[in-house]
């Protein structure tokens, strides 16, 4: 891309600068170096995306391999739902949300302790990453109804530091347990983790916890037999990584004390706006087509996000899942091996500029860049810090002089502008891109909606705690006696020797395992015995 002038650029920018104002939401694509025939060019299967989305919304099975309908779109607009008991269940739903939240808020639900104070979020993946990216965009301390804190990993240590936070305030401490299956293992060892944390403070975990699972799962039986506080659905049709307008992210946010409505609103708007199919009126489009322009259509380069508020920053943490889980595939839809996606990283402006920005102007031009600017910089009026300048003035200079710079290098970028960061602007930037997600896919001729990849890790993690629980027996079994790494593989008949080598590093590296390791003269022929 050649850099234009002045007065070329700013043509340029009027001709492919688009307000959308119903949602609130302003979209610049003239520094995407697309060509001229680009937009015509991609007619014909942006009409084809178009048709598969909406039979996407109208019910249609997205998800053959798991004979799952994908129905995210109905969560923030129940009358689009295919059959009146989904549209039920999603009105329900969000009834008792609302409900709980007010009874909580008003201390008629409360701990052993007194009245709430904090709210616990145990979940992984899709679980974890929407209720923290919005508790983050929208909390405040002075004014959150709990304050939020989480468990989204199976680290223990992670949990220790979450859990100090609140140890004093456990019997005052909601914990709100997000697995579909219940079966997911990292939300499981949280949930007992927690459930230990109760007990040594003398409090009953169940008068304190909540569960948001589906329908017959191993979570539901265990919360009905537990006698839980409270369940909430959730429902096949949605995944993890778009269940944020569900009740795993709205029972999160209604807690935190947020507008659940207004997002909801937001996210409705901006689901009517890009059903359009005139692309110039469909922001969803204009990205999708943008990300199709920029890596040729096979993911060519990367995609920096970069928004310019702080209240963002989880934004790229999020989209990270959303759009390298969806789009990341082996094959397309053919059975064909393409090997697809669009990678996602970010930080934040202008800490950007002290971070990656030097690469991103004169190392590897390998990506492109996604924008965020937030017009507003305060609620109240700023102070000055240089005359006739504010800190915001600063924020905004710099977002503008990233951009340029990056801009005179030949490097491309999108930019997407908001006035606020709100409840109903946060909702219609994840339906904006779940749109874009889903319009992308169907360009690149993928099924956006499964997710082989995380599977197949999750069946090699099961193989390795089935592995450890061969060595433990093993080396129990001869109590006292040294063995190395390879007396252990053949004594339980495996090949996997560096598997092996890693369980009995771990083990023997923490207290409780009563396996002492005993040094060799290399890493490999080290000793281990069971104590």
């Amino acid at each position: 891309m050649t850099p234009l002038s002045t007065t070329q650029l700013w043509e340029r920018f009027q001709t492919f600068y688009t307000e959308f104002p119903s949602i609130g939401l302003a979209v610049d694509l003239s520094r995407m170096s697309f060509p001229s025939d680009f937009f015509q060019k991609m007619a014909e299967p942006m009409q084809s995306a178009f048709e598969a989305m909406d039979a996407l919304e109208k019910g249609g099975i997205a998800n053959p391999d798991e004979k799952r309908m994908v129905g995210h779109y109905w969560l923030r607009n129940s009358a689009l739902a295919p059959t009146a008991d989904i549209r039920k269940e999603i009105d329900e739903t969000l009834v008792a949300v609302r409900s709980f939240a007010a009874d909580v808020h008003a201390g008629r639900v409360h701990g052993a302790r007194g009245e709430f104070r904090n709210v616990l979020v145990i979940g992984i993946g899709g679980s974890a990453l929407g209720p923290q990216f919005v508790a983050h965009a929208l909390g405040h301390p002075l004014t959150d109804k709990l304050r939020p804190l989480f468990f989204d990993n199976t680290d223990p240590d992670g949990m220790d530091k979450a859990l100090a936070s609140v140890i004093t305030e456990l019997g005052q401490t909601l914990c709100v347990v997000i697995s579909k299956s219940g079966g997911t293992k990292e939300t499981r060892n949280g949930m007992l983790e927690a459930q230990a944390a109760y007990q040594r403070a003398g409090l009953s975990f169940a008068a304190h916890a909540v569960a948001v699972t589906g329908a017959g799962s191993e979570l539901e039986q265990f919360a009905q037999k537990n006698k839980w506080t409270r369940i909430f659905p959730m429902w096949d049709w949605v995944g993890g990584r778009t269940s944020e307008l569900s009740a795993v992210g709205l029972l999160p946010a209604a807690l935190q004390g947020f507008d659940i409505d207004a997002m909801l609103a937001g996210a409705r708007a901006c689901d009517e706006l890009t059903r359009s199919q005139d692309v110039r009126g469909n922001p969803a489009a204009q990205l999708a087509l943008m990300w199709h322009s920029a890596g040729g259509g096979a993911g060519a380069k990367d995609m920096v996000v970069l928004p310019y508020k702080d209240r963002l920053e989880l934004f790229s943490k999020y989209l990270q899942q959303l759009i390298m889980e969806s789009l990341g595939k082996e094959l397309d839809l053919s059975g064909k091996v393409v090997n697809q996606g669009l990678a996602v990283y970010g930080n934040k402006g202008s800490t950007d500029q002290h971070a990656y920005v030097q690469q991103l102007r004169e190392g590897l031009h390998n990506f492109f860049v996604t924008f965020i600017e937030v017009l507003g910089d305060r609620r109240e009026k700023s102070m000055e810090v240089d005359p006739g300048i504010t800190s915001g003035d600063y924020l905004s200079g710099f977002f503008q002089g990233t951009r340029q710079a990056l801009y005179e290098k030949g490097r491309e970028s999108i930019t997407l502008t908001i006035k606020e960061v709100s409840p109903a602007a946060i909702g219609m930037l994840i339906a904006l891109f779940e749109r874009a997600v889903g319009l992308y896919a169907s360009l690149v001729h993928i099924n956006a909606y499964h997710q082989p990849g995380v599977e197949a890790g999750k069946k090699a993690a099961t193989a390795i705690i089935g592995l450890q629980l061969k060595v433990a027996a093993f080396l129990g079994a001869h109590r006292g006696k040294a063995f190395g790494v390879a007396q252990i593989s053949d004594g339980i008949d495996t090949e996997n020797r560096e598997a092996v080598f890693k369980i009995c590093e771990h083990l023997s590296a923490n207290p409780g395992r009563a396996l002492r390791k005993t040094a060799g003269n290399s890493p490999f022929t080290a000793q281990y015995a069971s104590e």
